[in-house]
């Protein structure tokens, strides 16, 4: 089978479009874009021609601009092109230069499709390019999605060239005589990607001289097993999670049963920005008392008694929850037991900080629970001034998220007990007090 030939069989069977849609084509003018455009004009397809000029090689990505521009003009096709200052963008937003390259390639790319009416963005990956994504995958740490390597179909991005190692593309363009500018840090190893290619992959050849035939056939077999791992995935989902108003709810009895816990739960939580080590410790809370929570960026996940609720994280969480006078179970925000007790000769102070009791002539009902504000302050048992909430977790050695954990009970416009670890001084029971109103975190 010719390469042409191949070309047009991978794009009927992967769907990847129609010869009537328009199709935006990255060129950077290395041989894979160039191949890829000859390839896609020879199948007369609607192309025009996309170019980023990064500016990280001087002369030389000058040089590659007015390549490919005169490439869009022999051809006679549209050309778009766009300078970026890479190195300040990736120092502005804490990025790498091939990840600062990346985002703002793909969002111009994507401003042009909407703007000029592109059904597609055609980028030049190629069959190398899977085996690097899949091993720098493994070097990092991945899941099963990390091992079926570059989609050929992902939105609005095609990638044409994948059933092509980069050798039968140099072949073609010998074949066919074209012209292709060479990128000089292509043979540097600064770069992970670049280590990989002709530092691993090499050695890798002396074992198995078919190394990359090998991982492309390793990657089909992966992508099968993704598929019956999502099936198996969503078909339990079902039954799991539970959707109530703004707030996702994941059935910890079922979670439990399941072979994979963990596996369930990355899956439903890895989209609101949970990571595979987040997962472990929610994981690991299953058996242990409600009332913890998790965060990432964007939401907080609650372990409560029966569910686990994922919700949005709001900018300010002012949220109070009152506390009547009255003895019983409180279930939210989270679960404590609430009673009134008579002050006799044989009571004993608690030792176990989740326990508070307090003199309840001294509360005002009904008290309110809510997280710490700046500013806050209270007066620890004990000590005869106030203490700023936030130095009393700075002494106590508090996480963020242990900041975050933290409720406060508020009697009037005092805070009786920062729940969990410390009571007010001026709550505190005396030899005076007749009744207490204790509260047992559950």
């Amino acid at each position: 089978m010719t390469v042409f030939r191949k070309l047009v069989r991978f794009v009927e069977e992967e769907n990847l479009f129609y010869r009537d849609e328009k199709i935006l084509v990255a060129v950077s003018g290395g041989i894979d874009s160039v191949v890829l455009l000859h390839m896609l004009l020879k199948m007369e397809v609607n192309c025009a021609i996309a170019h980023c000029n990064f500016h990280l090689r001087g002369d030389e990505s000058d040089g590659d601009f007015e390549f490919v521009k005169n490439l869009a003009n022999s051809n006679n096709i549209p050309f778009y092109s766009k300078d970026f200052d890479t190195k300040a963008y990736a120092d502005n937003n804490k990025l790498s230069i091939e990840m600062a390259a990346r985002e703002l390639r793909y969002e111009w790319f994507n401003q042009i499709l909407e703007l000029e009416n592109y059904q597609y963005i055609a980028v030049g990956h190629h069959a190398d390019d899977v085996a690097e994504t899949v091993l720098i995958n493994l070097v990092r740490g991945t899941g099963i999605h990390g091992l079926t390597g570059i989609k050929p179909k992902l939105g609005k991005i095609i990638r044409p060239l994948l059933p092509f190692t980069r050798k039968e593309l140099e072949e073609f363009a010998e074949s066919e005589g074209l012209n292709y500018r060479e990128d000089s840090t292509n043979r540097e190893t600064d770069f992970v990607r670049n280590k990989i290619r002709h530092q691993v992959i090499p050695v890798l050849e002396q074992i198995n001289p078919a190394i990359r035939k090998t991982m492309s056939e390793n990657v089909q077999r992966f992508k099968e097993v993704e598929q019956i791992y999502n099936d198996v995935i969503e078909e339990n989902r079902l039954h799991l999670v539970f959707q109530r108003e703004n707030q996702l709810l994941i059935s910890i009895a079922r979670l439990q049963e399941l072979p994979s816990p963990s596996s369930h739960l990355f899956e439903i939580l890895s989209p609101y920005g949970f990571h595979h080590r987040d997962v472990r410790m929610i994981a690991k809370s299953l058996g242990s008392i409600s009332g913890k929570r998790f965060f990432s960026s964007t939401h907080q996940v609650l372990r409560d008694r029966k569910y686990l609720i994922l919700s949005e994280l709001e900018e300010n969480d002012s949220s109070e929850y009152l506390l009547e006078e009255k003895s019983g179970l409180i279930e939210f925000p989270m679960e404590m037991e609430a009673s009134f007790i008579d002050r006799t000769p044989s009571f004993k102070f608690p030792s176990n900080p989740e326990i508070a009791c307090l003199d309840a002539s001294k509360l005002k009902f009904p008290l309110k629970l809510r997280k710490w504000q700046q500013g806050d302050s209270f007066r620890p048992i004990g000590m005869k001034g106030n203490k700023k909430i936030s130095d009393f977790f700075i002494d106590q050695k508090f996480s963020l998220q242990d900041k975050e954990n933290t409720w406060l009970l508020i009697s009037g416009d005092r805070i009786a007990w920062v729940v969990g670890h410390r009571l007010d001084d001026r709550f505190k029971i005396t030899a005076t007090t007749t009744k207490i109103f204790k509260l047992e975190m559950k």
